[in-house]
């Protein structure tokens, strides 16, 4: 069982994605640590690099790292969940998902990233997203396991 470290930019401050943060998280069976990083920059450029700089300082060892990035790839919630097995059986027993402020993630990071995931081609809010990846990462649970939440 692999444990889940999302690494995320901005504080969740908004009530009902706090919410729905927290009912997905207490339904994954995996352990699961979200980190939040507040970073005050007023230069755009400064700020990426400040952003990416802690999300990888922030890295636990021994991890695989999925940068959430509309640069990356799209998968289905069934590919994903094979995916979540396949890194948690061939790499790490740590899987860590980051999660960029509103420009993203600096090249730098994107590099050292395993696999670059995205949302698709739209363009979502960072706290959107966490709740997005943590329903996938149930989803993906529930898939493993049979459960017909998932349907096709």
């Amino acid at each position: 069982m692999p444990q889940i470290h999302i690494l995320a930019i901005g504080k969740m401050k908004q009530a009902g994605l706090s919410e729905a943060c927290e009912d997905y998280k207490k339904r994954l069976t995996w352990p699961c640590v979200v980190r939040e990083f507040d970073i005050k920059e007023s230069n755009p450029k400064q700020l990426q690099n400040k952003e990416s700089a802690a999300l990888l300082a922030a890295l636990p060892q021994d991890c695989f790292v999925v940068a959430c990035d509309g640069r990356g790839k799209s998968i289905t919630s069934l590919d994903f969940a094979d995916k979540l097995q396949h890194w948690e059986n061939a790499y790490a027993k740590n899987i860590a998902f980051l999660i960029g402020g509103a420009d993203g993630h600096h090249d730098i990071l994107r590099k050292k990233a395993h696999f670059l995931l995205s949302f698709g081609a739209f363009t979502w809010p960072h706290r959107l997203a966490r709740v997005m990846l943590l329903e996938q990462l149930y989803r993906a649970q529930q898939i493993g396991a049979g459960h017909p939440y998932h349907r096709e």
